[in-house]
């Protein structure tokens, strides 16, 4: 499992270079290595999180559970304890969705701050209803905590596949831009943020995500 972790000034740039990033206990864990480098800095900071080639993550790792639906209940909740931790990350944080955000993957991307997917390719997609997975409360709060409940909804029902230009329209994210442009975006979106008193964020995001983290099950400590 690789995640790379490299900067742009006081922006964070974690690249997960895996093939599908598949979301397990390996990849969660990498990414939660990094969480931690970056929550003890000081000073000014953002993060961007990117994938590599046709993949921003395919979702959970259905293969090493030998798809094997009963097994799942960790990864479930190791799953939601990332996006808990994600949504009050104590700085800005940015997607750059590059490829195929499916299922996990798209659940992971719904607990950033700000979202630019690709123009020309990629999926964005909540294909549980093809696959046989039902999504429980808590990965439905995710969803709901975030996006447009129409959206929402219509995401879980259908496992309609949207484009960049349709996830725009849909409220899914925030901007899409053509591949060679995907990355530079999202650090200057990120970049601008990083001006911002981290912990007037910091407290904000509590503030607007203490209910979503209770429903999760990682509620906020006063």
């Amino acid at each position: 499992m690789v995640i790379d972790l490299s900067f742009d000034g006081p922006v964070a740039l974690l690249t997960w270079r895996d093939g599908e990033n598949r979301i397990n206990e390996d990849s969660l864990g990498e990414l939660h290595r990094h969480l931690d480098d970056l929550e003890g800095r000081d000073g000014p900071l953002a993060v961007v999180l990117t994938g590599e080639g046709k993949f921003f993550s395919n979702g959970l790792d259905l293969p090493r559970y030998d798809n094997d639906l009963s097994r799942l209940g960790p990864i479930l909740s190791e799953l939601h304890r990332t996006v808990a931790r994600l949504l009050v990350f104590p700085a800005y944080t940015v997607g750059a969705l590059n490829g195929h955000t499916f299922a996990g993957g798209a659940l992971l991307s719904c607990a950033l701050d700000y979202r630019v997917m690709r123009a020309d390719r990629g999926f964005w997609c909540m294909n549980e209803t093809d696959i046989g997975l039902a999504l429980d409360d808590k990965l439905a709060t995710i969803l709901l905590n975030r996006l447009p409940r129409a959206t929402a909804i219509d995401a879980m029902l259908t496992a309609r596949r949207f484009t960049g230009p349709m996830a725009r329209e849909a409220g899914i994210v925030e901007e899409v831009a053509e591949e060679a442009d995907l990355v530079t975006r999202a650090l200057e979106v990120a970049r601008a943020m990083t001006e911002k008193d981290r912990r007037i964020v910091a407290a904000h995001k509590r503030l607007v995500q203490r209910e979503a983290c209770a429903r999760l099950g990682y509620p906020i400590e006063d």
